[in-house]
């Protein structure tokens, strides 16, 4: 039988007023001028042009209370990292002498990427070669098996591409980044497990993803709209893509 008079729980309560103040929180925060270097990869032309271009997303696809916590909870996870691997010996660098996160713009700062660090000295058993870079990402038990069993490669494009961009970027600052492998961190939200990887520098991945960009800017700056991913609006991503009425002409755009 249906409760058509359903009040909330106390601890639904509570957290209905979390997810509201973390809403109003995001809606306040500066929208990004700038095609993230973190995005390349993702598999849709044309979704990362709404996203550049900062197209209102369609109704009720923003982001949920559960996703900006698990945004939040990310930060928390790479923080702990940091902390943890400083602990281990590990000089890491994440922000400059003025407080800044590391990265990098390019295209007139239409693209720009930041870095979660940069491993400069690490102890002696690990053989390792500096500077290398340092990604982190928490995930879900499923997903981070995932990484564990088939590398991140494979089971992540996204970050497979962002790691080179990065690597090739940061060349001015951080000189041979490129030439070492990045230490890529993925923490099981779940179990708090940690897997380590490094991944050999792409040199043609880098030179493609960067490639992509510039035609991406450039196809929103002639005010063309690139190809969908897909010839059909029931495929996985696209049901789940913030954009997916609008591109199939269900809203106006």
């Amino acid at each position: 039988m249906l409760d058509f008079n359903h009040r909330l729980s106390f601890s639904e309560a509570i957290m209905k007023r979390i997810d509201l103040a973390l809403d109003a929180e995001n809606k306040l925060k500066p929208k990004r001028n700038y095609l993230g270097a973190s995005r390349l990869g993702a598999s849709c032309d044309r979704a990362l042009q709404y996203e550049y271009s900062n197209t209102p997303k369609d109704p009720g696809r923003d982001f949920l209370g559960t996703t900006l916590r698990n945004f939040d909870a990310g930060h928390v996870f790479e923080d702990l990292m940091v902390r943890w691997l400083k602990m281990a010996g590990f000089e890491l660098l994440t922000h400059s002498s003025d407080g800044d996160q590391f990265g990098f713009e390019t295209l007139d700062g239409k693209i720009q990427g930041h870095i979660d660090g940069v491993i400069v000295n690490a102890p002696s058993q690990f053989d390792f070669s500096f500077p290398m870079l340092w990604e982190c990402k928490s995930k879900a038990n499923k997903v981070w098996r995932q990484i564990k069993n088939q590398g991140v490669e494979i089971v992540d494009p996204v970050y497979a591409a962002q790691m080179p961009l990065y690597q090739a970027y940061l060349e001015p600052q951080f000189p041979g980044i490129s030439s070492n492998p990045a230490l890529f961190t993925a923490i099981n939200k779940e179990t708090a497990e940690i897997h380590f990887e490094l991944v050999a520098f792409n040199g043609a991945l880098a030179q493609q993803r960067s490639d992509r960009g510039v035609r991406i800017i450039e196809a929103c700056e002639a005010g063309e709209l690139q190809p969908r991913m897909t010839k059909t609006d029931t495929h996985y991503e696209c049901r789940i893509c913030p954009w997916q009425d609008r591109c199939w002409e269900r809203v106006p755009r």
